[in-house]
């Protein structure tokens, strides 16, 4: 499933094969596609032209709507969106402590009101693993409490606990999934999450506790959530050491170029954030330069494109005057061509990242430019 083929420091350099499509390299940057579509109009035959390997898309979201019986029906979700590569499915549990009402959290798992009708709805660790093998995904996400930051620490040590506790049912209840012989994806993997808040010492006894579960990989949960980047940093410094070598390691959620440069430098190798369709979709543009607002004044008319230094299709083709035309004009197009660019740097960053370990010039990639991608242009 992950093989390892070579380090630089603490960074890895590997391959990962799941059902579907073929070998993923990793360093890997996942594509979010939360209700099975990237925000900003752009579809999942669009994801190959910006070099995207692994799409992720939400279990809490389509279990809401269309619903994952539905998509079930429909084949399940590669058929239902066109993807025909890797998806990983979350297991829901970071939506149902953001965005759900009235949430009372049981040992069982969780009651909650939708955030789109208000109805009743109960998920545990069962359930989730049971919505995310009707959506066929590749990668099943453990059921996880993820806590507000900060936590009190006497909270933080029952929700690791319970976490555990959670984590053991996904493993039991995902097993005999997919054993049954009309189940979608029998190859589906479950990946194990981290949890303990900032605190190290929790964040390591959970680590080790759940790597004794021999899940297929193992995540890092509940971190760039409005902590210090450099908090974040530590915590990955803490947990790393005790994530087993073997298996592949999921940072969460996260983040900034430069924040997947350096948690490339302590050890991981997956990476996904809403950040390059949620800021493209602002007209915050990223390119090896630094960022760009496109909305500025200056570039009303500046016939280069986003970046000279950029292979992607917008790149190719349109202007900064014309794309911020587009903005100025509240047309949607817009947020397609930015959000293509966006993802399509992304992508571009982890393919650099990889072509850099190959070559043994990491360290020098990540002093060139882990400062320089957080720089205005």
């Amino acid at each position: 499933m992950f093989k390892l083929l070579k380090t630089e420091g603490r960074a890895r350099r590997g391959e990962f094969q799941c059902a579907h499509g073929g070998i993923v390299q990793t360093p890997v940057f996942m594509n979010v596609g939360t209700q099975a579509a990237i925000k900003g109009g752009v579809s999942a035959y669009d994801l190959k032209d910006v070099g995207c390997q692994i799409e992720l898309s939400n279990t809490y979201h389509l279990h809401l709507r269309p619903g994952d019986g539905l998509v079930r029906q429909m084949g399940g979700l590669h058929a239902f969106m066109g993807w025909d590569g890797p998806i990983l499915t979350d297991s829901g549990g970071f939506q149902v402590f953001s965005l759900a009402s009235l949430r009372r959290i049981k040992e069982e798992g969780v009651y909650f009101a939708s955030h789109i009708d208000g109805r009743k709805i109960f998920m545990g660790p069962e359930e989730s693993m049971q919505i995310q093998s009707n959506l066929g995904s590749d990668i099943a996400m453990a059921f996880d409490e993820c806590m507000e930051n900060p936590a009190a620490y006497s909270y933080a040590k029952a929700s690791c606990e319970r976490t555990l506790r959670w984590l053991a049912r996904c493993k039991t209840e995902h097993d005999r999934l997919n054993s049954l012989p009309d189940t979608l994806n029998p190859k589906q993997m479950l990946f194990g999450i981290n949890q303990g808040a900032t605190y190290a010492d929790l964040r390591v006894w959970h680590m080790q506790e759940i790597a004794k579960l021999n899940c297929d990989g193992y995540a890092i949960g509940g971190l760039a959530v409005g902590e210090p980047a450099q908090v974040m940093y530590e915590i990955i410094d803490a947990v790393e050491p005790h994530m087993p070598i073997e298996k592949p390691r999921y940072l969460m959620g996260v983040g900034t170029p430069s924040n997947i440069i350096e948690a490339v430098a302590r050890g991981v190798d997956f990476f996904d954030c809403v950040m390059p369709s949620r800021n493209g979709r602002h007209g915050k543009l990223f390119t090896w330069e630094g960022t760009v607002n496109i909305l500025n004044e200056k570039y009303a008319a500046d016939s280069r494109p986003i970046s000279e230094s950029c292979g992607c299709p917008v790149c190719q083709r349109f202007t900064r005057s014309y794309l911020r035309h587009l903005f100025k004009a509240d047309e949607v197009l817009a947020l397609r061509l930015a959000v293509l660019h966006n993802l399509y740097f992304y992508n571009e960053l982890a393919a650099r990242i990889r072509q850099a370990m190959d070559e043994g010039t990491f360290a020098d990639f990540r002093k060139r430019y882990s400062g320089r991608l957080e720089e205005r242009v």
